[in-house]
């Protein structure tokens, strides 16, 4: 029994993390249920909608932008080609909407290697306002996202606004490993750091900024062979003396039909970026991830009474937490739903591993190698035959 409670001495920073992650979500939303005072100088906003192909629930997404309660604001949509599938979503938003003031940016850019910047740069020439917002194209907002957002960058100080994420949706098993990951792991520890750390972690699915404040850290093609050049845009105006404020007002990242290949490709990237970020703080993440640690005696010892209820208990512990998790912040996810976060939290523990095997990422159809601060350079084609090779060599070894 020494083993196992060795096992359950190690699962304990875990569960103690749910508890300060917990304090912080509920923190954040309860400053959120108190209405603050509005701004009273509302600038005009350019927000910039980086477009490629058909996202869950496009139509409806890109359509609560554009019944904004908000004087003056321009979407600049922004696509690479003429032949994207989303231009003719766009299209038919802008006969829908003439009163607003929308733009499609159709224009190739190659100038770095991460598409989502190179789809950028040239609707942020275009931008016709100093505050710019970038916004992905499979977030929702209320009416009030807009004013709520400027009153926090009213203060000078203040160099970048970032959200709060809820996942919404959740059709097939992949996108509901996704909604019960940002609404649990991704909402928790953001909070977390915001709250206790106060450090800041910024998601790239809502960044308000000047582009004076931008161009002080070297503006959008600083960060064009960065893979997180959203975390990085916020750690170097952080350095530069700016806050980088969390808005407690939640939007919804819609995913309804994700596959499990998609989730696997999108975490695995993301661990990968964070062991180069973070370097041995991602070690951390091992340790609180109690789900994985609880079924590692059953792995190494066997099956036996001691090791299946240790695992089990956990497992049904981490379900609970993520139901009232879920209440808090007003999931939409089913009740069932949370009984795969013990299932979705041993995949993510797999994955944890892959960043110290592999620092190659596929990302949009590419394929790059990420060095330190998630810095991309590509892949030389003379190494590629070669992984092939070992990855071959491996499977013929396990089936020998």
């Amino acid at each position: 029994m020494e083993p196992l409670l060795i096992m359950v001495l190690l699962v304990i920073p875990g569960i103690l993390a749910w508890a300060f992650q917990a304090l912080s979500v509920r923190g954040a939303v309860r400053e959120a249920s108190v209405p603050g005072d509005y701004a009273a100088d509302l600038p005009p906003i350019s927000i910039l909608k980086p477009l490629r192909g058909l996202d869950d629930n496009l139509f409806q997404n890109l359509e609560s932008f554009c019944r904004l309660d908000y004087p003056r604001y321009e979407i600049l949509f922004c696509l690479q080609h003429q032949n994207d599938l989303a231009r003719r979503v766009v299209q038919k938003i802008i006969e829908k909407y003439p009163e607003r003031e929308l733009r499609i940016i159709i224009e190739p850019c190659t100038a770095g290697l991460n598409p989502k910047v190179n789809n950028l740069i040239p609707a942020y020439r275009a931008s016709s306002y100093e505050h710019i917002l970038i916004s992905d194209s499979n977030v929702s907002v209320r009416p009030g996202y807009l004013r709520e957002i400027v009153r926090r960058i009213g203060d000078p100080s203040v160099g970048l606004v970032s959200n709060l994420i809820r996942g919404r949706g959740g059709r097939t098993l992949g996108s509901l490993f996704e909604n019960l990951h940002l609404n649990s792991f991704v909402m928790g520890s953001v909070c977390f750091l915001d709250r206790f750390m106060h450090t800041p972690c910024v998601i790239g699915k809502s960044m308000l900024m000047r582009k004076k404040d931008l161009e002080a850290v070297g503006g959008l093609r600083a960060f064009k062979d960065v893979l997180a050049e959203d975390y990085i845009i916020g750690r170097q105006m952080h350095r530069q003396g700016k806050k980088v404020v969390l808005s407690s007002h939640m939007i919804d990242n819609v995913n309804d039909y994700w596959s499990i290949g998609r989730f696997l490709n999108r975490h695995t990237r993301w661990g990968k970026l964070r062991w180069q970020i973070g370097g041995f703080r991602y070690l951390s993440e091992i340790l609180t991830n109690a789900v994985f640690m609880s079924w590692i005696p059953t792995l190494i010892w066997g099956a036996s009474a001691p090791t299946l209820a240790f695992g089990l208990s956990v497992s049904a512990l981490k379900s609970l937490y993520d139901f009232l998790l879920g209440r808090r912040i007003g999931s939409d996810l089913a009740t069932g739903a949370y009984l795969l976060s013990p299932l979705k939290d041993l995949v993510i523990g797999i994955i944890w591993f892959v960043p110290m095997l592999s620092s190659s990422v596929e990302w949009r159809g590419n394929r790059y190698l990420i060095g330190k601060d998630s810095r991309l350079s590509p892949v030389p084609v003379s190494i590629r035959p070669s992984l092939r090779h070992r990855l071959t060599a491996v499977i013929r070894a396990r089936l020998a």
